[in-house]
């Protein structure tokens, strides 16, 4: 008997767990690959082991399904289906003449390389979260919201005493009530959106019974604790010399922009601020995988234009855990069926679907509540740090929009370096497109993370002479694959 058919789980979040489970419950070997010590990803981060959390589902609203996954992966790894690689932070997906090479970085010293080999992958990277640049946000004690939860969860620390939660999206709710209830005084909630804007979305958001619960519960929450909520408001500025120290906020009229005589001056030692979040897509685009916008573009199998790849969760549309579940599990039974040479039984997958569909609607429609503020740009004075690794202000950035020709991202960063750091733009990106007047459009890049030359040097030349990762090939080659069946 000829071996298993082999699939490559990037990302154990969510939708990839969900999508794991469901190819490995279907007979096909897989391999879960996550940069992560322990799966979950961010919504279902856990303490580390030797913390010795007495209540870990204290920090989670979705226990019950966490579990169920947890349980899931330990079984089919028990039974020889599933290896589940920890600590690998994959940096590159290249194709090679018969299959797809993963190519990861170990441990958190990221010095060694080592590659998964696999007949197709299923790209579950997540997303990151979307800041926006203002006097102040380079300051010791500023922190994403994402940052803040991720402190919470995995190391049960508070990132600060006193903490003020801004920005806009519905990640802000969990992180003020979780703050909250750990311990930390949030002095205020401070969300751009309108109420109104919600109630102009009620029929929309009504399909989804559930999540408006949600919202009500965290309501309650943030009044338990005494949370002041300020909403359509905004934050101009953060405070300090050596650390932060207070933050200056104030109010929005109608169109997005300041309303005179409204700032207040916030003490607090912590800020958490985020504007929603963008698609994780560098391993997508160094395959060739089209996009939608920001984010990679699947049918309705969750199969990207490129044979053998397949894409769930944030990474093709940000929507939350429950739609990366759905997602995950229609990916996983896709890619189970065309891998072993059948063709799939969508009616089988009906449920996942139907949710995948809600979910999707209402998470559009949040899209429209939860934009950040019109005018934003335009509040951000020149000498503003904007892109923190190479130290380019806003003034830089509007110059080369304005008096050098700056028309994009690309020409932007030619002009300015904005974007050619540590992070390559993955931080100031949104703040340069919205100086300029830009479209926000992801950038291809041949690797997803810094890669040591040694990794490089060691990497096995293909068969027909060396290629570096990510370049082009001749898709035709792969017809006789299972996985493009």
């Amino acid at each position: 008997m000829s071996e298993r058919v082999h699939l490559a789980v990037v990302g154990a979040g969510p939708a990839g767990l969900a999508g794991a489970l469901a190819a490995a419950s279907r007979g096909v070997r897989v391999t879960l690959v996550d940069a992560g010590d322990r799966a979950g990803g961010q919504f279902y981060r856990q303490p580390a082991p030797a913390l010795n959390a007495r209540r870990p589902q204290a920090l989670h609203h979705q226990w019950r399904t966490w579990r169920r996954l947890a349980d899931g992966l330990a079984r089919h790894t028990e039974a020889g289906y599933l290896t589940h690689l920890t600590g690998h932070h994959v940096w590159c997906v290249q194709r090679e003449s018969d299959s797809l090479a993963v190519h990861a970085l170990l441990g958190p010293e990221q010095e060694e390389g080592v590659t998964v080999h696999a007949d197709a992958v299923l790209l579950a990277t997540g997303g990151y979260e979307r800041v926006l640049p203002f006097p102040g946000w380079t300051l010791p004690g500023v922190v994403t919201a994402g940052g803040a939860q991720a402190m919470l969860k995995g190391g049960l620390v508070l990132p600060g005493r006193t903490v003020v939660v801004a920005g806009t999206g519905p990640l802000l709710l969990p992180v003020a009530t979780g703050l909250a209830a750990a311990g930390a005084r949030v002095a205020a909630l401070v969300e751009s959106a309108s109420p109104a804007a919600l109630l102009r979305r009620a029929p929309g958001l009504a399909a989804q019974p559930g999540k408006l619960a949600e919202g009500v519960w965290y309501a309650g929450l943030l009044a338990r604790h005494r949370v002041p909520v300020l909403a359509r408001h905004t934050v101009v500025a953060a405070h300090g010399t050596d650390r932060l120290t207070a933050v200056t906020v104030a109010a929005l009229d109608r169109t997005g922009r300041i309303r005179p005589g409204t700032a207040r001056r916030i003490p607090c030692d912590t800020l958490a601020v985020g504007h929603g979040m963008l698609p994780h897509t560098d391993l997508a685009e160094t395959l060739g995988c089209a996009l939608a916008g920001t984010a990679v573009r699947v049918d309705a199998e969750q199969r990207t234009d490129v044979p053998g790849v397949w894409a769930a969760g944030e990474a093709t549309g940000v929507g939350g855990a429950a739609l990366a579940l759905a997602e995950g599990h229609i990916a996983g039974r896709s890619a189970a069926a065309r891998m072993r040479g059948t063709v799939p039984d969508p009616p089988a997958w009906a449920a996942a679907d139907r949710a995948r569909t809600r979910h999707r609607a209402f998470s559009t429609a949040l899209d429209t509540v939860y934009a950040p503020p019109a005018g934003w740009a335009e509040r951000i004075p020149d000498d503003t740090v904007v892109c923190r690794c190479e130290e380019v202000t806003a003034g830089e950035v509007r110059t080369a929009a304005r008096t050098l020709g700056a028309t994009d991202l690309r020409s932007a960063k030619l002009l300015t370096r904005a974007g050619m750091g540590w992070c390559q733009g993955r931080m100031c990106a949104p703040a340069v497109a919205g100086l300029t007047g830009c479209p926000l459009t992801a950038a291809r890049r041949p690797f997803a993370r810094p890669v040591p030359l040694g990794v490089l040097a060691g990497l096995p030349d293909a068969p027909d002479g060396p290629k570096a990762p990510g370049a082009p090939e001749d898709r035709a080659a792969d017809d006789s694959s299972p996985a493009q069946q």
